[in-house]
């Protein structure tokens, strides 16, 4: 896989800076030289009265692995939506290459969203499409390629997922390791920016996430892509990320490079790092009296 990826570096810059003449004008592409491409100041989001956020604050440097992590159901998902705009934070900035992502038109969060994309967790291929189709979906939302090219073009990104020779299957006949890889080209389409990826290892054999954690590292390091994980499966994401972020208790409780994190003695991380059952998130879910309810006194 290395050496088909390898293969297609020079194609795929060529491509890319022809795709961006045809898909932006001159004001979509801002100054190159901030070190950081998104950052997160001082967001704080509620659903209800229930608070997700509070006064969570992050970066994340251009062209690198930044990984998110922390235990289910505390948010990073929902963070990945802020930082795409698909839901405004309650106060705080989220900056995408300088511009406020909650205070752009709506038109121009659509141009700025070309720059981004997200590998959802489930894929989210289209089930009536092939997977030659959903990967040439955006080409054919947002560029004028002709044919001839926008068929090169979706066969170079599923060759260097390695699904060249799935292109005419259906989603219901992929495995779910190869819908990720095929979702994983459909993101790469357009040469974004930044990449999302929410939870992108779950579920997978370890042969699967060995590929997963290998495509993102090297459409990181060939590319330049920068790239913010998801996830809580801390060997493959401590493995590839250049800066993490350990969310919980609705803030950013620890973050710094994969080995400043393992020797992070907050219990918080120790806990997540380590996978200990009971801690600071307890095993079990808070309840009333035992004997209370195993009786049915009162019902």
């Amino acid at each position: 896989m290395q050496v088909r990826f390898c293969k297609n570096v020079v194609i795929v810059a060529q491509e890319r800076a022809m795709l961006a003449r045809q898909v932006f004008s001159k004001d979509d592409f801002m100054s190159q030289t901030q070190a950081n491409l998104v950052e997160v100041r001082g967001i704080r989001f509620s659903r209800g009265d229930r608070v997700i956020f509070d006064d969570i604050s992050l970066s994340v440097p251009r062209g690198k692995i930044t990984a998110i992590m922390g235990p289910s159901g505390i948010g990073k998902t929902t963070l990945l939506r802020l930082i795409g705009g698909q839901i405004p934070p309650d106060r705080g900035e989220i900056l995408f290459d300088g511009e406020n992502v909650p205070q752009m038109t709506r038109s121009r969060l659509y141009t700025v969203r070309k720059r981004m994309s997200m590998l959802f967790q489930s894929g989210a291929l289209f089930t009536d499409l092939n997977v030659f189709d959903n990967v040439a979906y955006p080409l054919r939302e947002h560029t004028h390629l002709p044919p001839a090219l926008l068929h090169t073009t979706v066969m170079m990104k599923l060759e260097a997922v390695g699904l060249r020779g799935a292109a005419k299957l259906m989603p219901s006949e992929l495995s779910g390791g190869m819908a990720r890889r095929a979702a994983l080209a459909r993101a790469i389409a357009l040469e974004p920016d930044l990449i999302m990826f929410d939870e992108p290892f779950v579920g997978q054999d370890p042969i699967t996430m060995g590929v997963l954690v290998k495509l993102i590292s090297e459409l990181n390091s060939t590319l330049g892509v920068t790239c913010i994980v998801v996830s809580h499966d801390v060997p493959e994401v401590l493995s590839i990320a250049d800066y993490a972020y350990i969310v919980a208790d609705k803030k950013i409780v620890a973050h710094g490079s994969a080995q400043s994190l393992r020797e992070n003695t907050d219990p918080r991380v120790r806990q997540f790092i380590d996978g200990i059952a009971d801690g600071p998130v307890p095993f079990r879910y808070p309840a009333g009296d035992y004997h209370h309810d195993l009786l049915g006194i009162g019902s």
